[in-house]
């Protein structure tokens, strides 16, 4: 189990003790929303007496947690599941994939149980059933913001489970289900305690971030005495209260979100956008069943930049989509240039067995899927470089992930960085060493097409 989708925390209680106690592994596959799932079954087996195991041989049982999004996410999460159990032999199934138990049990029928997405207790209780707990008052205990698979520094916070949009391309509706929006309240009581744990930066999840609070229809809910509204602004300008980096994801461009604008512009919170735009061309638009692409989203993008010049843009986009034309995705090409996109990651179109455009007409020839995939992104580096390149004198302030040993630096991020997606700030030149969690001020010195160099300020 690779670090990046497995944790084990670490344990202060008798070696006595704890050798007595079942352990469990956990392979966590797909986006930062499962990963939250992932760190509520985890923090629940927690507090029941398991402990983490950091490999297939010394677990008790293992978890995965599948992803389903795309049929080679649904083929990576099959290949795990059989690397467990060939290692493990005990394997309960959860996540998006678990939504389809018969395609798993095709394969693998011998997994112990599948749970859908989100059934955290359903996990637990295959869990108890395969490994019984301990139920030991010493190795029950967690902390109060529960047990992440990220560094302490940084968490995900995941508002709300599925999603409104009919996206003919996407199946995620169908396997988790229409938009739940939690409790303002929930909400901002989960940040404070990342807070009060040592988090310095928040990255707020979901499947459309700016969608939060329609469905409970706004809801107030009492928080510290007073009531507060579950509204997308209303969250950004509470989360900005905390002191700490609070980092927008999976935010859909509708007009409402041009009010959060000027709390970047503020410093409330981090001039940053994760928007999966997914094309720019109106008529593949339209074929997809994009939520707001009515939206005149140059302009819009442009307006932001007037208000907040430092804002940062992350997208996702498609290539290749059913009755994409050369026109259509040159479209796409001069759009991503001109709107300045800084980050971008490309997908190239997948027929997804349930996705309702795969009825679509006109669809891509491979080879034309991966000529224009290399096109996108040979265009999108070129952006991101130029965007880069403005960034070199300035001093600002990074957050500092690790330290590269071999290479003696430090690996930061800037507010325009995302964890795992976005680039880095090598740190080369320091006066004396800095501490990893921390932030650090440091000067621009060079840049390449995703990364900036930097030294100490």
């Amino acid at each position: 189990m690779s670090p990046k989708t497995q944790a084990s925390a670490p344990d202060k209680t008798p070696s006595k003790t704890l050798s007595k106690a079942p352990k469990i592994g956990i392979v966590s596959l797909g986006c930062p929303k499962a990963l939250v799932d992932s760190e509520r079954i985890i923090t629940k087996l927690r507090a029941d007496g398991y402990i983490l195991s950091a490999t297939y041989e010394d677990a008790d049982a293992v978890i995965v947690n599948t992803c389903g999004f795309l049929d080679s996410a649904r083929e990576e999460s099959l290949q795990a599941i059989g690397e467990a159990l060939d290692a493990n032999g005990k394997v309960v199934v959860t996540g998006c994939m678990g939504a389809e138990p018969e395609r798993i049990t095709e394969r693998h029928p011998k997994v112990l149980a599948i749970t859908g997405p989100q059934q955290y207790e359903a996990v637990v209780k295959a869990i108890h059933d395969a490994v019984p707990p301990t139920n030991d008052p010493f190795t029950a205990l967690i902390p109060e913001s529960g047990l992440k698979l990220t560094p302490r520094h940084y968490a995900y916070l995941k508002i709300s489970e599925g999603c409104n949009n009919t996206c003919s391309f996407c199946i995620i509706p169908d396997l988790r289900g229409k938009l739940v929006s939690r409790p303002m309240a929930s909400v901002l009581y989960e940040a404070e305690s990342l807070v009060k744990s040592g988090v310095k930066e928040i990255l707020v999840i979901s499947q459309d971030t700016s969608a939060y609070g329609i469905d409970i229809k706004y809801a107030q809910s009492p928080f510290h005495g007073r009531a507060v509204t579950a509204r997308f602004a209303d969250l950004c300008e509470e989360l900005g209260k905390l002191g700490v980096w609070v980092r927008m994801h999976y935010v859909y461009p509708y007009p409402h979100v041009d009010a959060v604008i000027p709390m970047m512009a503020e410093g409330k919170i981090l001039p940053y956008l994760d928007i999966p735009f997914q094309h720019a061309s109106p008529n593949v638009l339209k074929n997809m069943r994009r939520p707001a692409h009515g939206e005149k989203t140059l302009e819009r993008v442009k307006s932001w930049r007037a208000i907040c010049p430092d804002l940062t843009l992350r997208s996702t986009f498609i290539v290749g989509f059913p009755g994409e034309t050369e026109e259509d995705f040159q479209m796409l090409l001069d759009w991503i240039e001109e709107a300045g996109i800084d980050r971008a990651g490309c997908f190239r179109y997948e027929n997804v067995e349930g996705a309702r455009s795969a009825a679509l007409d006109n669809h891509v020839p491979e080879e034309v899927k991966e000529e224009r995939w290399h096109r996108f992104m040979e265009v999108q580096q070129r952006v991101s470089a130029a965007r880069m390149q403005t960034k070199i004198g300035q001093t600002m302030d990074v957050l500092i992930d690790e330290y590269d040993e071999d290479n003696e630096v430090y690996i930061a991020r800037s507010k325009g960085d995302a964890p795992e997606i976005d680039g880095n700030v090598y740190i080369e030149n320091f006066r004396e060493p800095l501490t990893i969690g921390d932030f650090a001020r440091v000067t621009i010195t060079d840049s390449g097409e995703y990364d900036l160099y930097a030294d100490q300020a």
